[in-house]
C-alpha cells in the first residue's frame, strides 16, 4: 500500500467522475477536488492542495493540455486518463503514466502506485 494521495479529478463524464471517486475511496486514497474543464481546473492546479490529478483528455471546453502543462510547472504528477484518443500526447508530457479507459480497480492502483514511486 502507498502513501494515501490526495487526488485531484479533472474529468468531464459526470458518472466516470463518480466512479473514480468511489475508487479514490477504495483505495484509500483522498479527492481534493473534481472539475469538468480547463477553465475551472486551471485554478486548482494553482492552489496545488493535492498530490496528483487524473486528467481526461478531451474536456468539455477543450483538451486538457493546458492543465497537464500547469501541472508540470509545478512540478505536480497526474495520470493521463485516455478514452478513444489516438493521438500520443504532446512530446512534453509523452512521460506521463497513461490510463486507458475503461479501467479498473487494479489498473488505478497501479498508476497512483506508478506516480507515488517517482
Amino acid at each position: 500500500m502507498t502513501q494515501p494521495l490526495s487526488v485531484l479529478i479533472v474529468e468531464d463524464e459526470p458518472l466516470i467522475a463518480m466512479m473514480i471517486e468511489d475508487l479514490i475511496d477504495i483505495l484509500d486514497h483522498k479527492v481534493a477536488g473534481t472539475t469538468d474543464a480547463v477553465a475551472e481546473a486551471l485554478p486548482l492546479v494553482e492552489r496545488g492542495d493535492f498530490d496528483v490529478a487524473i486528467l481526461d483528455v478531451n474536456l468539455r471546453d477543450g483538451p486538457s493540455w493546458p492543465i497537464a502543462d500547469a501541472l508540470s510547472g509545478k512540478g505536480k504528477p497526474f495520470v493521463i486518463a485516455t478514452g478513444g484518443h489516438v493521438d500520443p500526447p504532446p512530446p512534453e508530457h509523452a512521460g506521463a503514466v497513461q490510463l486507458a479507459k475503461p479501467f479498473t480497480l487494479d489498473s488505478l492502483k497501479a498508476a497512483l502506485e506508478r506516480i507515488a514511486a517517482r
